[in-house]
Formats: C-alpha cells, structure tokens, sequence
C-alpha cells in the first residue's frame, strides 16, 4: 500500500480546512462517487465481490458509512475514504499523491541532450537507476561454499552458484521485470550502438536496452551452465514488478513452447485504447509483410480487436450487488469485463521461427521479440518467490508455473496481478480532490483464477519464528536440491 507522506497529508488538510468548514455531505457525496466510478472502471471489482480473495465488500462499504457520519474533520473523512481503498487489499488500486491547486501554467524542462561518448550520463537522463535491492532476496551470498558469480552493479545481473546435497545449483537475481532498473544494461546497449554506429536517441537506447536485458540473462544463464551448474533458480523475491518482460522471460527457460495468461479489460472507455494500439502494431507489422501466413494471421488479430472494440459498453450488467452481497467468482459470468487475447496479444505464444518474420511475430505475440534467445536454458528450475514479489513478477511465475517450467519456492506472492494496460486518468474526487489510480487489467490464470489471488509455492519454505534470513536461505537451497535430484532420478 502507498505511503503518503505526513507533509502530504498536512498540505491536503490544509488546503481543506482553508477553503471551507467540514462537510459531511460533501464527502458522502465523494464516496457515492468512488462507488460509482469503481462500478465503471475497476477491472477486480466482481472478483473481490466473490469472497475468493477474503474481501467483504459489503462489510467494507457499511464501515465506511458508518466512519464518514460519524466523521467530525476532513482528516478523519479523509481517513475513512483511504480505509475503503486499503480494505480491497490491491496495490494497483491505489492513493495518489494530492496535487495542488496550479496558480501559474506549468512548465515543463527541455529534455536533457544525449552526448554519445557520455553512457553514464546518458543513461541516468534517461532514467536508468537501480530501483530495488540487487542482493539476492534471502542472503545466499553469506552461506558456505556460495561462489559469487556477477555482483549486479558492474554487471546487469547478480548471480551465483552453489552446491548442495551433489546438485549444482547456479542462481540469477531478478529484482525488477523493467529494464530501466538495470543501468547496467543500458550502458551495454550504448556501447552496442556505438559500435554499430547507430545514432544515439531515446528510442534507439530504449529498445536497445530492453534487448540487452534478455541477451544479459541468456549470457549469465551461459556462465553459468559451463560453470557446471546443473539447476538454476531465478529470484524474484522482493521484485516489485515491471512490464511485459515477467511474460517473455519464460521462453527463455524452456525450449517447448509457452502460454501467456489470458487478459481481461474493463468494459470501459479505456479498454478502447488499449485496442487501438493493438491495432496499430498490427497494421504496421501487416503493411511490411510479405508471408501469405503471416498476412492472415494479422489480418484476423486484427478483426479480433475491432470486434472487441465495438463491443465495449454493450453487455453490461449492473454491478451494484457488489455492495450488498457476495457472488461465486467466474470468468464467464457478467463482471464487466472483455476478453483482449494474451497478455502479450492476439496469440498466446508463436514458435520461435514462425512466418520467418520478426515484426509479424512480435504483433501478434510481443514475447516474439526475444525470440533469439528461446531455450538459453533447458534443465531444472525453480523460482524464489515471496509475499513481495508483485505484478510483472507474479506474471511470470504464474506462466512458470501454469506451463510447468518451473516450481515456485518460499511463500505466496504479494496478490497485485495485473495492472494497467495502457495509461488512463485516475478517479479525482469532486470535493476532496482525493485522487486513486485503477487497475484496467486482469490476468487469468490456466484455472480461470485472477493472477490478483497470488501464486502459491510448489514447495514451501515459509519464515519461521527464531530463524534467521541465512538459516532460512540455507533451508531454500536445501529444499531445491532435494527435488532437483529426486526429480533426476524419476524416468523422464
């Protein structure tokens, strides 16, 4: 849940308290308002109207009733409206922070100038920073016999390997599914353009970096195997998400194919958007096509999406049982929400070579894109996983798991699932001015249950009183080298 800041929130009270006395009605009249626009834009309201994800809508809605008519200040009505919010237990459905009233035109800086001998300046311009902790998310650099292989600050990745019980086990660090949280990538991929004598702008850093990430992973996943490692585990503890890449690093770990989640949209004016970028990537990849294949498959993703398009906001169903009451949870039932293919579009995955054609491929399925490292490893592996790995990485240990790569180690994800699709406006509230952030996206699982629920571990190693983060490391490993080599010797 997001923090507001104490001055934040002196500032909002402030403001409130200097524009007009305290108004109950008005509030109410901000909470009416919540309701209705979470009946209109909040992609998880009908599941968490379910029960499934141990939400009592009902309960939440009648003590936020109560709160704001007993209220006696904007800070305790405030302070209702956010327990509201807090109570859906969905990072994504989230405070933003209170903006003031603007008395001169904002403006805005010129964008920093990209001077090419300069990839360290370069890069932090352009907002490549370490945004979460490198160390792997249980300390398994302290235990015996650990071999640090790459430390994370002068390479992209932390990585390392071990030994336990005869099995080899290297292990990479994923802290972040985005590449702009590895500036180490980006100065690989500055480098990378130098070379090819590729003018250095936003857009060409931006799209080398994001293939310098994957082409990373596949390097350390190289260092390792020839190093002798025999399994490897990715950590994605503490990994608070990112973007498409939780979808597409998958493929990378298997050489049989893989299948994104299915995506929902809200039924609302925002599902249009996202729609329309689908269909922008599609026309562009179709005009450039020269495979007859190739052409039809665009051609029908691209009808896909149009339908979707026009029938937005044409069967909804009225939501508002939500406040008094709990339903079973089904995709198929009226939720207010529309099919929109894979989370990586029109198709749930392509074979590495399909239509000999990049741009088609990566239209109709964006994993596509890094469709040169597919297969970098090909044995056993596991994923550490904890109550903090979020969004993108719920993303990919929900395709690792539902496609039987991997197994899941550690403890439950955090629950956000899906996010945001593409940008939309937040609910600004009329009175308060109170502004929340809505999720417009949901990813199901290969047994219909919203990735929002959290992924559950194949192999549990949860913390435990009076033992401390190595012995708890020590016990992960252990755990991994058990089944790793009980599972060599199974017949395969």
């Amino acid at each position: 849940m997001r923090i507001i800041p104490l001055l934040v929130l002196n500032l909002f009270a402030t403001a409130l308290s200097a524009a007009a006395p305290f108004d109950r009605a008005a509030w109410q009249q901000d909470y009416a308002q919540l309701k209705g626009e979470l009946l209109d834009r909040y992609v998880n309201l009908a599941w968490k109207a379910s029960g499934a994800d141990g939400v009592d809508l009902p309960a939440l809605d009648r003590k936020t009733m109560a709160a704001l008519a007993s209220a006696s200040n904007d800070t305790e009505a405030a302070n209702a409206i956010r327990a509201f919010i807090a109570g859906f237990h969905d990072g994504h459905l989230s405070e933003l922070p209170y903006l003031a009233i603007a008395s001169t035109p904002a403006t805005e800086p010129d964008k920093a100038t990209l001077d090419p001998v300069e990839p360290i300046a370069g890069c932090a311009a352009l907002g490549y920073a370490s945004t979460g902790p490198v160390a792997f998310s249980l300390p398994l650099e302290s235990l015996p016999g650990f071999r640090l292989m790459s430390d994370g600050l002068g390479s992209t990745f932390r990585s390392g390997l071990v030994m336990r019980s005869k099995v080899t086990i290297g292990v990479v660090r994923i802290q972040n599914f985005r590449a702009r949280a590895f500036p180490m990538a980006c100065l690989h991929a500055w480098a990378d353009l130098r070379q090819a004598g590729t003018p250095i702008t936003p857009d060409a850093v931006r799209d080398a970096t994001r293939l310098r990430w994957f082409k990373d992973i596949a390097a350390v996943i190289g260092t390792l195997r020839r190093a002798g490692a025999t399994t490897l585990v990715i950590d994605i503890g503490n990994d608070s998400g990112g973007d498409d890449s939780g979808d597409w690093t998958p493929r990378l770990l298997t050489d049989h194919p893989v299948r994104s989640a299915r995506l929902m949209m809200a039924d609302a004016p925002i599902a249009a958007r996202y729609f329309a970028e689908e269909i922008g990537d599609i026309d562009e990849a179709f005009s450039a096509a020269r495979s007859r294949d190739a052409k039809t498959a665009l051609a029908d993703a691209r009808a896909f999406f149009y339908r979707q398009t026009a029938a937005i906001g044409r069967h909804r169903c009225d939501l508002s049982w939500v406040w008094r009451e709990q339903r079973k949870w089904s995709p198929s039932n009226c939720n207010r929400l529309l099919p929109a293919g894979y989370a990586g579009g029109y198709s749930p995955g392509l074979p590495g070579d399909v239509y000999s054609d990049a741009n088609a491929a990566a239209a109709l399925s964006s994993a596509a894109t890094v469709r040169q490292f597919y297969g970098s490893w090909t044995g056993a592996t596991y994923v550490i996983a904890d109550k903090r790995s979020y969004s993108s990485a719920e993303m990919f240990a929900a395709v690792m798991q539902d496609n039987r790569i991997a197994k899941l180690v550690g403890d439950r994800t955090g629950g956000d699932g899906c996010g945001f699709m593409t940008e939309d406006d937040p609910i600004v509230l009329h009175h308060s001015r109170l502004r929340f952030r809505v999720p417009n996206c949901m990813r199901l699982r290969a047994d219909g249950t919203n990735e929002e629920a959290g992924m559950a571990p194949d192999l549990p190693v949860l913390p435990t009183e009076g033992e401390s983060d190595r012995a708890r490391g020590e016990r992960a490993l252990r755990t991994i080298a058990s089944d790793a080599a009980l599972a060599s010797q199974k017949p395969s």
